[in-house]
């Protein structure tokens, strides 16, 4: 029965256009999708290696493991990924973008007879001094292999530290807009790809939004023309889902406009609860609301809910949310005649491929092992937590 589902799941998904960072949304008021789950790092494993292969940037890999190296996390440590997400409260219409959680949604028009989705992933922003600007703009270009030609403050700045930058600089491996580049209605500023990926998830750009090189060409695919870019300011959101009350916060930031611009401020929280829900929090939920304000690691949680509730007795392995991953995770599993183990649960993404169970880490470890040295990516092992079952 299982190697049946399998083999029904692989054929059909292998031939979506889809990345494992698109999650359904069964219907118009839903808010909070994907899941928490941990992973179990290797020697050779930063937090930003791990935080790429699940589609997630340098801030929340970093907020979400504040007592992990970033650099040099080390062998078989848990690494909290926080792939749950509260989507902004915006309409969910073309791109939101919203700045303080560096992150991008993109909801594709709905097709007949399918449920809305959602696309998203991580950006890196405008730095301080060069920020991003919020509003409403749309898509009005798009480029392959774009040139750079650099404005002209921006050839003084580097001048002035040294770098002398030429008046164009040509599509190829050097060229930070990498190898797609989408303009907005506010022409100086770009959706584009970069030459160095460990700028997304921080504030190192001249106001443009930078994607991972994958993710670009996978969101420059799905877009057109005439798209709406909703650019908002949300630190603090809340939603309700099967019955609870999830928070999350993110870190303000100070000179991008005033909602929330003092940490710690609890009015933009309260603003987001009463948005989700009817009533204000009780006096009992305070402290926790609070707490979650003044962490602002950005992990989303439900009220009173300290950590997700990890299944900790029972293994599984996970290869991340990289667009390609589901699809050669499923074929290692048929080479090494373990389709059996091919494992479907709850609130995952579309494409994403979860393999176990495993009753220990050496089992787990050693079926990781095996796919990834077959499938050619890293897999982890992992502990889900109690909702995906």
């Amino acid at each position: 029965m299982i190697s049946r589902l399998f083999i029904g799941l692989a054929s059909s998904l292998l031939a979506l256009p889809v990345s494992a960072t698109t999650f359904e949304l069964p219907d118009e008021g839903t808010r909070v999708v994907g899941h928490n789950l941990i992973v179990y790092s290797r020697q050779e494993d930063t937090l930003l290696d791990i935080g790429r292969k699940f589609d997630l940037g340098y801030t929340e890999m970093v907020t979400a493991n504040p007592n992990l190296d970033p650099w040099l996390p080390g062998d078989n440590q848990p690494v909290l990924i926080p792939n749950r997400f509260i989507l902004p409260d915006a309409p969910q219409k073309g791109v939101v973008i919203n700045i303080p959680e560096m992150r991008l949604f993109y909801f594709p028009p709905k097709q007949a007879n399918q449920v809305q989705q959602v696309v998203t992933h991580p950006i890196g922003i405008g730095r301080e001094g060069r920020d991003t600007p919020l509003g409403i703009l749309s898509i009005i270009q798009k480029r392959e292999n774009p040139s750079w030609t650099p404005p002209e403050s921006i050839r003084r700045e580097h001048a002035a530290a040294g770098d002398i930058l030429p008046a164009v600089v040509p599509p190829g491996p050097d060229n930070p807009l990498g190898t797609r580049a989408i303009r907005l209605s506010n022409p100086s500023y770009l959706i584009h790809g970069t030459a160095k990926p460990y700028g997304v998830g921080l504030r190192v750009s001249s106001g443009c939004i930078r994607l991972y090189p994958e993710d670009i060409e996978h969101f420059y695919s799905l877009v057109s023309l005439n798209t709406q870019v909703n650019i908002i300011n949300q630190p603090y959101k809340a939603a309700v889902a099967n019955g609870k009350l999830f928070l999350e916060a993110h870190q303000p930031l100070s000179d991008i406009g005033d909602e929330g611009s003092d940490s710690g401020n609890m009015t933009p929280m309260v603003r987001a609860v009463l948005a989700a829900q009817d009533s204000v929090l009780s006096e009992q939920d305070w402290p926790y609301a609070e707490e979650v304000v003044m962490s602002a690691n950005g992990v989303v949680k439900h009220l009173n809910q300290q950590q997700d509730k990890i299944v900790d007795n029972v293994w599984f392995v996970h290869g991340g949310l990289q667009q390609e991953t589901g699809s050669k995770v499923r074929q290692a599993l048929q080479q090494l005649e373990m389709q059996d183990k091919f494992w479907p649960l709850r609130n995952t993404a579309i494409n994403e491929v979860v393999v176990g169970p495993f009753d220990s880490l050496d089992a787990a470890r050693e079926a990781a092992d095996k796919i990834s040295q077959v499938a050619g990516i890293p897999v982890w092992p992992a502990h889900l937590s109690e909702e995906m079952f």
